[in-house]
C-alpha cells in the first residue's frame, strides 16, 4: 500500500530505521517514518507513518496517521487514521476519518467528530460555555 497525500518525498522530516529505538518526545514539522520502535509521545501538525516493522507506544497527536506496523495507546489525528492491512492498533483513537483496511487489527475505543479537529483559537478558548439571555434583557 502506498500512502498517498499532498507532500512530496523530498518533504519528510525523518526516518527511524528498523533496530532503532527512541524513547521520549518526537516532534517534527511535515511527515515521519517510522520502521524501529518509539516508546513516548509524538506530536506534529504533520503526518506519521507507522512502517511494516515500526511500533508507537505512548501517545500521539498529529494530523494524519498511516499504520503498517504496530501502536499501542493513544492516538488523536486531526484528519485521518489509516491501518493497513497487516496493520495493528491496540489504542484508543480519536479522529474526523477512519479507514480499516481487510486484514487489519483494531483494539481499542474510537471518537469521531465530523470536523477536523483543530486547536482552539484564544476568542474559542475565552468563552467555551452556552450564552443564556434572558427574555427581560432583551426588552
Amino acid at each position: 500500500m502506498i500512502f498517498k497525500n499532498d507532500s512530496s518525498a523530498s518533504e519528510l522530516n525523518g526516518f527511524l530505521d528498523r533496530g532503532s529505538h527512541i524513547e521520549g518526545e518526537l516532534r517534527f514539522d511535515t511527515s515521519f517514518r517510522v520502521d524501529g520502535k518509539v516508546t513516548g509521545t509524538v506530536t506534529s501538525r504533520g503526518i506519521l507513518i507507522v512502517g511494516e516493522s515500526g511500533e508507537i507506544d505512548g501517545k500521539a497527536e498529529v494530523d494524519e496517521v498511516f499504520v503498517s506496523g504496530t501502536v499501542r495507546g493513544a492516538v488523536t489525528a486531526r484528519k485521518r487514521i489509516h491501518v493497513a492491512a497487516g496493520g495493528r492498533v491496540y489504542a484508543d483513537l480519536s479522529t474526523p476519518a477512519l479507514v480499516i483496511e481487510d486484514g487489519a487489527f483494531f483494539e481499542g475505543s474510537c471518537s469521531m467528530d465530523r470536523q477536523p479537529r483543530q486547536d482552539p483559537t484564544p476568542d474559542q478558548t475565552a468563552d467555551r460555555g452556552p450564552k443564556l439571555v434572558s427574555k427581560a434583557a432583551q426588552s
